[in-house]
């Protein structure tokens, strides 16, 4: 491996007894339920913004525009600060909610965050369905924007604690899994609520009704983890859970282990400054940097205006409405991909080969926009294989993302902290998220105006940039025990260097000198 060596906790590290049992898949599944409702939202702003009925009720200028067929560069069609501020308003909301949401996982439990998140995006998406001008449509976004930062804040967390760690990639990526569902289903809702004069924008809106009910009543029923109930101090009913979850008696290692974390984590009066300590420098790295480049991918630009995108290349309205729904099937299957193989190939593998996928996709998808549109942005009579031609690059772009970036930009960050910072570094990530969540959304149609089809370039440019990021500094992760995670950072040629001996436990240095766990990739160099 380049830059590092690889631990391999399942062949080498502590190998703590348990299976994965129905009742976590169950548990994990509901809860990843919590991802429909990012998901929907996602998928859902795309179509709405290219409904005529939505626009010409709320953005009018913007409905003229698109009206006038004759000398309209179709670069800037779609280009105003209103309608992007429609979309991206929420995902300033989820950032300032992610902040407040670690302190009531921490201290309330995983699964009443998950709730607050819920309730949230219920009212708001109520106020959205019924909104009568901008100030509602707006009310509504920031609401749903709480709800999401609740939830995406908490859900990757419940997931990487009930997990055994050998299948912890695959289930933790079933968060994923459910937001690419839920564009998938919002982007079949569009399509048909298109149809249906004056109100059909209105039943897309408040659709988000019903995953917001499915991640509140989930909340109601799902256990709490092991390490939450730990870490407030419940102790026998943390090891009654660690047994029903493990299927096995034998729970006292884990248990032990667990316990261990949570004393040091008591340790630790303000988490928040604690992660700038040296020996959190590495995790907290990957933290902001894996986030950020999962945004700058360019995959937003898709996945939020992919009608308004296929729209802009001469689709029309309901053509671009089932192009959407096509890669938002694309977007579900890899991710299925992903889910199987995580555990399998690991970590670093995909992130690798999604970026070179991703890479390869965005330049042909670059050319062919360039071909028909150049610079002024007119074309006319587009022949029916150039669109499919540019509809299936876009789909293997997505593919690549599904089942790579998407993933494991909630995975990874969820898996690499202890549990005295794991709930801050989890609103870090969520909010490194937001912020370029809500940049990219605020300021894609003002650069597809100015850049044209050289905006894919500006995002091929960060997919290269990310993917040499990871080849050099990300050490593989798959198979380890979250509480042994530290071993991953001393035994890499480069983080080594920040991580102290007197932070990692005796045991696990007489694992790391006696257990053999060092071993160098050379399949990855």
């Amino acid at each position: 491996m380049a830059g590092g060596v690889i631990f391999d906790g399942a062949k080498e590290g502590k190998d703590y007894p348990g299976k994965l049992t129905a009742y976590v898949f169950l548990s994990c599944l509901l809860a990843a339920a919590g991802g429909l409702i990012f998901g929907y939202d996602i998928g859902i702003s795309g179509g709405v913004t290219s409904m005529p009925m939505f626009l010409e009720k709320f953005f009018p200028s913007v409905y003229r525009q698109q009206m006038e067929n004759s000398g309209t560069n179709q670069y800037c069609k779609f280009n105003s600060t209103k309608l992007t501020m429609f979309t991206s308003s929420l995902y300033l909301a989820a950032l300032i909610a992610s902040v407040v949401a670690s302190t009531v996982t921490r201290k309330l439990g995983r699964k009443m965050s998950m709730f607050f998140g819920g309730l949230l995006f219920c009212v708001g998406a109520i106020i959205n369905a019924a909104a009568q001008n901008v100030a509602m449509l707006i009310i509504g976004r920031i609401l749903l924007g709480f709800g999401i930062g609740f939830a995406n804040q908490s859900v990757p967390v419940f997931l990487s604690e009930m997990a055994p760690y050998k299948h912890r990639g695959a289930l933790n990526m079933m968060f994923q899994l459910t937001i690419t569902i839920g564009i998938l289903i919002a982007n079949l809702l569009n399509y048909r609520f298109a149809k249906i004069e004056h109100y059909g924008w209105r039943l897309s809106l408040g659709g988000a009704v019903v995953p917001a009910l499915i991640i509140l009543v989930g909340a109601l029923i799902l256990p709490e983890t092991p390490n939450s109930l730990i870490e407030r101090g419940k102790l026998e009913e943390a090891k009654k859970m660690l047994r029903k979850i493990r299927g096995v008696d034998n729970v006292e290692t884990e248990l032990q282990d667990l316990i261990a974390a949570s004393e040091a984590s008591k340790k630790v009066k303000h988490p928040w400054r604690s992660l700038l300590k040296k020996q959190y420098r590495p995790p907290l790295i990957f933290s902001i940097a894996i986030p950020m480049f999962q945004q700058l991918t360019g995959i937003n630009v898709i996945m939020f205006y992919a009608p308004v995108l296929f729209k802009t290349i001469g689709f029309g309205s309901n053509a671009s409405l089932m192009s959407a729904v096509i890669t938002g099937g694309v977007n579900v299957i890899a991710t299925l991909v992903s889910i199987y193989g995580v555990d399998k190939w690991g970590r670093r593998s995909l992130f690798l080969e999604g970026g070179v996928q991703m890479l390869i996709f965005q330049i042909l998808v670059t050319i062919f926009i360039g071909w028909k549109f150049g610079v002024t942005g007119n074309a006319t009579d587009l022949p029916q294989w150039y669109a499919l031609l540019v509809v299936a690059f876009i789909c293997i772009y997505v593919a690549g993302f599904a089942w790579s970036w998407g993933p494991l930009g909630w995975l990874v960050p969820s898996e690499i902290f202890p549990l005295e910072v794991r709930s801050a570094a989890q609103s870090i990530n969520v909010s490194v998220n937001m912020i370029f969540t809500f940049a990219i959304a605020q300021a894609f149609l003002p650069m597809l105006c100015a850049m044209k089809f050289g905006l894919f370039i500006f995002f091929a440019f960060f997919v290269v940039v990310m993917t040499i990021f990871i080849y050099i500094l990300l050490p593989e992760t798959k198979n380890v025990p979250i509480e042994e995670m530290v071993i991953v950072w001393k035994n890499h040629k480069f983080w080594s260097n920040f991580i102290p001996e007197d932070v990692i436990p005796p045991e696990l240095k007489v694992e790391m000198v006696e257990g053999g766990n060092v071993s160098n990739d050379k399949s990855l160099s």
